[in-house]
């Protein structure tokens, strides 16, 4: 949750998302999207358009069709994303995770890999930065409270570098089988085809993680936890890129958001800066999809320009 500035050329709008015609539930490609993240918010707005759009991911035409896995804490609490399974049984499959459980990413992950056996886009979007009763944002660091700040990290930057350790076969296996068919290159390099292209790996990060731009301070766990997440996705990307399949990595900030998040600060928020979750998910999506190889490890906001880290 941070402020942003609204474009002018918008990659898309609410009413283009909801006139889109929906897909039919029958599976196109091998195409594999996994969202982290997905009982509401940007994380279930992105399920939904990866089924209901013809082209969710542009540059990335695999996506067409292709197969959706949702995770979240509690699945039997979230009607929506229910909703959506019951639209799209073939290629939709919901799983319980929680980011501080390993053992329940591992579980998801051996599911996904005995029924899907490849990742093509992992996007870990879930994040906490309050919780009634428990957790606010610090204004001062006399409000700075070590359980909420253990509990920030394990969330915000820890929980995507566990999810990523559980699927990094999948991940590096839809590399090998996407570069190798679409003609052992990224044909997608030029952002016509989006054929070929490497599996990749986009975690949610935000503009206050970002230590060159903080002006202001304040929120000591949720800058914190998420500048911690840049420099582990950055590990990652690195590391990643020395494989004999290489995985891309990417830091995504979507701008301040109407969802639960950012809720208690949206009064603080100038007209017009504030994103409906239909155009962020778009936006998103519309990144990733153009983001290649050569982009791993950046850090950027939703029109795709770089931020300071």
């Amino acid at each position: 949750m941070t402020t942003s500035d609204v474009s002018a050329s918008a990659s898309s709008s609410s009413s283009d998302v909801s006139s889109a015609p929906p897909a039919p539930d029958v599976v196109r490609s091998e195409h594999v999207s996994l969202v982290q993240g997905a009982s509401r918010g940007i994380g279930l707005e992105m399920v939904r358009q990866l089924l209901e759009r013809e082209n969710p991911m542009p540059g990335r035409d695999a996506a067409r069709g292709g197969r959706v896995v949702a995770t979240c804490r509690d699945p039997a609490a979230a009607r929506s994303l229910a909703d959506l399974r019951e639209r799209y049984p073939t290629r939709l499959a919901v799983h319980r995770l929680d980011v501080t459980d390993e053992a329940s990413i591992v579980a998801v992950a051996e599911s996904v890999k005995a029924s899907h056996g490849r990742v093509d886009v992992l996007s870990n979007v879930a994040a906490v930065l309050h919780v009634a009763g428990e957790m606010t944002p610090e204004t001062s660091i006399n409000r700075v409270d070590p359980d909420a700040m253990v509990r920030a990290y394990r969330v915000n930057a820890l929980g995507p570098v566990l999810v990523t350790k559980a699927f990094q076969a999948m991940l590096m296996e839809a590399t090998a089988k996407s570069v190798a068919g679409g003609g052992g290159g990224e044909s997608g390099e030029s952002g016509e085809s989006g054929g070929g292209c490497h599996a990749i790996v986009a975690n949610l990060s935000a503009r206050v993680s970002s230590v060159g731009d903080n002006g202001m301070g304040g929120w000591y766990a949720y800058r914190a936890s998420k500048t911690a997440l840049n420099q582990l996705t950055k590990n990652m990307s690195i590391e990643f890129g020395r494989k004999k399949h290489p995985v891309a990595f990417v830091l995504l900030h979507p701008g301040t958001v109407a969802t639960d998040l950012s809720a208690p600060f949206r009064r603080n928020v100038p007209e017009g800066k504030l994103f409906s979750v239909e155009r962020a998910a778009s936006q998103l999506l519309g990144i990733i999809g153009k983001k290649r190889l050569a982009d791993s490890g950046t850090f950027v906001d939703w029109q795709d320009e770089t931020i300071v880290w």
